[in-house]
């Protein structure tokens, strides 16, 4: 048996579809690891389960937060063991399926006890770092953090302003932060975990047809009515892949044609910056050279891979009891 199923993969390569197809076959519950798919505003866009499929089985972590709301991995964490104990709980194997490796990353070998962050602490760095500019700013926190900032790359934004906002709320520099004993959850065991790697072509050729799709549904809509909140362009949703785009489209500066095109780019980007990051960061995941909605997937490579114990469970476990 099966105490916990991860599932990662690139944007575009199936991950819903294989965790709803295993988690029919094994009594499973999905809890979701995407950082965008946490907020409700962009269902489309961001490719949130349907709701007919949310009906099939039990889903949790999707389209809980508004999107002036951000969430850090640590958040993350927190609500990803209560869901998961949950499951565990109602006697289900919790699936945590998401594109976003930094949370499974924490999920696997725990994240650095960084207390969080207020909002208006977050809002005055981004303020000062558009005040400042990059040099501007790198220097300012050198002056109070030169530890840190010698770690950091003076154009690395978003290292650099989650630096400042650390020691800004807890008067501690975040290399501090890091020297402590991560914060761990107790999976249920055996943990095991795949990770979807389609063909690089075919992935690539899949994306533009999904975010045609997305067009063609109303993702226009869904963007505009967030654009027309005028939120902080710094929280999460807000930079979501395809979002500024369409929103210098809406806005009048670019036509859609050229917002297509370069949607579809930064998407392509996206997704290879995924696969390095599984690929470097996260070995213990085993590869599927696949789509997780080709019906050939599960019988002729995921069962294969993970070894097969019965048709209710798989032998390879990612790592052992913490």
């Amino acid at each position: 048996m099966i105490g916990t199923l991860l599932i990662g993969g690139p944007t575009g390569s199936g991950k819903s579809a294989l965790a709803l197809l295993l988690a029919e076959w094994l009594n499973g519950a999905i809890i979701n690891a995407d950082s965008m798919q946490l907020y409700r505003d962009l269902r489309i866009v961001t490719a949130r389960p349907e709701p007919a499929d949310q009906a099939r089985v039990p889903h949790q972590l999707y389209g809980m937060l508004d999107a002036a709301t951000p969430c850090s991995a640590g958040r993350w964490l927190d609500l990803a063991a209560a869901a998961i104990n949950e499951v565990a709980a109602a006697g289900q194997v919790p699936i945590v399926v998401g594109g976003t490796g930094l949370y499974l990353h924490a999920l696997l070998r725990g994240i650095a006890p960084v207390p969080e962050v207020p909002a208006a602490v977050r809002g005055a760095a981004s303020r000062d770092f558009e005040r400042l500019g990059v040099p501007g700013f790198h220097a300012a926190f050198a002056e109070r953090d030169p530890a840190a900032a010698a770690k950091l790359h003076p154009s690395d934004r978003q290292r650099l302003i989650r630096a400042a906002e650390v020691l800004e709320a807890t008067g501690q520099s975040i290399i501090r932060w890091q020297a402590e004993p991560p914060k761990r959850i107790q999976l249920p065991e055996p943990v095991v975990g795949v990770a979807l790697t389609p063909p690089r072509a075919a992935l690539h050729e899949r994306i533009e047809r999904r975010l045609i799709g997305m067009l063609e549904a109303g993702a226009l809509d869904e963007i505009d009515r967030l654009r027309q909140r005028a939120l902080d362009p710094e929280l999460p949703l807000m930079k979501a892949v395809t979002v500024p785009e369409f929103m210098a489209h809406l806005a009048g500066e670019i036509d859609l044609a050229t917002a297509t095109g370069r949607a579809v780019a930064r998407s392509r980007q996206f997704a290879k910056r995924q696969l390095t990051w599984l690929r470097h960061q996260l070995p213990e995941l085993t590869p599927l050279e696949g789509f997780g909605d080709d019906p050939e997937l599960p019988s002729h490579l995921v069962l294969p891979n993970l070894g097969v114990l019965t048709s209710r469970g798989f032998a390879h476990t990612v790592r052992s009891a913490q």
